[in-house]
């Protein structure tokens, strides 16, 4: 990428980012941190997209949205296609897109893996497939992978997650050695609990299985695993993928980087 300004306050005024799965919770988040640094952004995904869109141009950025189906190769290809008509060639790729289910694996429904497998990894997959050699055409450009905490570590009843987890910080480093003589990088996020609605879920459930209140239940699922005892939020998280945007990272490459409160530590 074209080094940003450090004194300015929009150091990617000009750019165009795509973050799949964007229309809420992380995505949203990081979407929104790529705005206020001047990004103009393709949302991606089946939340609410008039509020996503107002939430992002509030910023002073453009906003479109481009409903893919992440499962759907030929679709993401039309996305990226729509990105480069609409805001010009992608300068700042997201893969965020996730879903989860939970279940041991002899119970695990295969629809579920396939489907998790398919959003979560092979997604991810695809996007760079089509980005990639246009960002190497401009000899410039940024790849961000949302690992998680469990590319790193395992947890029972998570098969799949972890699964494509691990597989996308192979992918990242992949596609970081594939790139790393040009001015195209890839690094990968690994994130412990932030409180999005699939974590809520998860705190619900458990309130319900233990008879436990929701702020009960909380303190538990933070404690069993992240030893901070702080959710990890999504302007954290967007702040991290403006970094990795800067010039300062051009130099990371393959880098998995924890913000975890302290759970892959352990």
């Amino acid at each position: 990428m074209t080094p940003p300004n450090p004194v300015s306050n929009q150091p990617l005024a000009g750019k165009t980012a795509l973050v799949t799965g964007s229309t809420s919770g992380i995505g949203l988040g990081i979407a929104t941190a790529l705005a206020q640094a001047g990004a103009n952004l393709v949302l991606n995904g089946f939340g609410d997209i008039d509020a996503a869109i107002r939430q992002i141009e509030a910023t002073g950025a453009k906003a479109v949205h481009h409903p893919a189906d992440m499962t759907r190769p030929e679709e993401i290809e039309a996305m990226i296609a729509f990105a480069n008509e609409k805001l010009g060639a992608v300068d700042i790729l997201v893969n965020n897109a996730g879903i989860q289910h939970v279940a041991t694996i002899d119970e695990f429904p295969v629809d579920r893996w396939d489907a998790i497998i398919a959003i979560n990894l092979s997604s991810a997959f695809h996007t760079m497939r089509v980005a990639l050699p246009q960002m190497r055409a401009r000899i410039c450009g940024r790849v961000i992978n949302i690992a998680s905490v469990h590319g790193l570590v395992g947890s029972a009843g998570k098969s799949a997650y972890v699964a494509a987890k691990h597989g996308i910080l192979g992918l990242t480093k992949v596609a970081a050695l594939e790139t790393a003589r040009t001015g195209v990088t890839v690094n990968a996020i690994c994130p412990g609990f932030v409180l999005t609605p699939l974590v809520q879920k998860q705190i619900d459930d458990l309130a319900a299985r233990d008879s436990l209140s929701p702020d009960a239940a909380r303190a538990k699922l933070l404690g069993d695993k992240q030893p901070s005892a702080q959710f990890v939020t999504a302007q954290q998280i967007g702040d991290m993928a403006v970094f990795l945007c800067s010039d300062a990272a051009s130099e990371m490459r393959g880098s998995a980087l924890q913000i975890d409160g302290g759970w892959s530590a352990q």
